[in-house]
């Protein structure tokens, strides 16, 4: 979970040395929003997609 917020994080900062021009419509409050609910939402949605890794770890070969 923490693996995604810091993917999403460093995708919310890539944007930075893009000319000012672009920020404009980067940073627009509808792909802000967009940003917050995928912060809120993706780690529940990762998690329900790799819930059979998350129960049974990491398995080994004997």
């Amino acid at each position: 979970m923490l693996g995604t917020w810091g993917v999403l994080i460093v995708l919310f900062l890539a944007p930075s040395p893009l000319p000012e021009s672009w920020r404009y419509y980067i940073y627009s409050p509808a792909s802000v929003g967009l940003w917050m609910l995928a912060m809120l939402v993706s780690p529940f949605v990762i998690c329900v997609a790799k819930w059979e890794w998350i129960k049974k770890g990491k398995q080994h070969d004997q």
